[in-house]
């Protein structure tokens, strides 16, 4: 599959260890003296019990890799959980987390080669990753309680970035991916918010081989026609990357070739 490194945009280090720190307690709390078998509409499946499980496992699996620098794929998920038998107790657990997660990302060189299974190879990598898993589902329990959730505009910029650069290794575990083909269709996501920047853009191209990101385009550069194109703020356009909107919400502009966006969203959901 086609791809274009884009590495070298992530936001600094340190802004991704406090995230993580803020939106994880922030998770808890959202999740603390709720029912826990309340469904979680944009994860279908799960009750906040099994979304509280799914990121402090998830958190504590990140860190374990990142302790030890894995340099290959891992043949295990396994990792020693302490997971309370009671799912009340669930958000204290993920809250307790917090320290020992914090603790690695500190003590844990964010240039230090290690396998990972998107773009960049660096244990960087992981923490940017964990931000936007703990991120989006933080907004999932949020939402699934009713609640309007707040992100802010330059995380989720950035988020919108971290999918769309990893995407095309994202095979793995979202098959559909690979599928994801076309003629030569481009599609543009452009931020519509000042703090995100109005010029931010990314433009993917279908081809026959799959998909690629392509290069940013200089400030004075015009940019090329696009088959289809969706505007919205950088928080919008995060949850739509990720499922949990639709480009029919009033909160986008969309223009150009509406079965191209279908087509890419039929293929990217994970």
């Amino acid at each position: 599959m086609a791809t274009t490194s884009r590495a070298g945009h992530p936001l600094p280090y340190d802004t991704y260890r406090k995230a993580i720190e803020r939106e994880t307690l922030l998770f808890a709390e959202v999740v603390k003296g709720a029912d826990p078998a309340t469904t979680v509409p944009c994860c279908p499946d799960w009750t906040l019990a099994e979304l509280a499980q799914h990121v402090g496992a998830l958190q504590r699996w990140f860190s374990a890799l990142l302790t030890r620098l894995v340099q290959e794929p891992p043949r295990s998920r396994d990792v020693e959980l302490g997971l309370p038998e009671r799912v009340e107790e669930y958000a204290d657990w993920v809250a307790d987390g917090v320290p020992g997660v914090a603790a690695v990302l500190r003590d844990t060189d964010p240039q230090a080669a290690m396998w990972a299974w998107g773009e960049d190879q660096h244990a960087r990598f992981w923490a940017r990753r964990m931000l936007f898993e703990t991120l989006v589902h933080r907004v999932d329990a949020e939402r699934a309680l009713g609640r309007e959730p707040d992100i802010d505009d330059a995380l989720a910029a950035d988020g919108v970035d971290e999918f769309l650069v990893n995407l095309p290794y994202a095979g793995l575990f979202a098959p559909a991916v690979t599928k994801l083909r076309g003629t030569g269709e481009t599609l543009a996501f452009r931020c519509t918010d000042a703090a995100g920047d109005s010029r931010e853009e990314w433009r993917v191209r279908l081809e026959p081989d799959g998909f690629r990101l392509l290069p940013r385009a200089g400030a004075d550069a015009a940019p090329a026609e696009a088959q289809a194109a969706v505007r919205g703020r950088a928080a919008d356009l995060l949850l739509l990357l990720y499922g949990r909107r639709s480009y029919e919400e009033s909160a986008f502009d969309v223009s150009g070739e509406r079965t191209v966006l279908d087509h890419w969203f039929a293929h990217t959901a994970f």
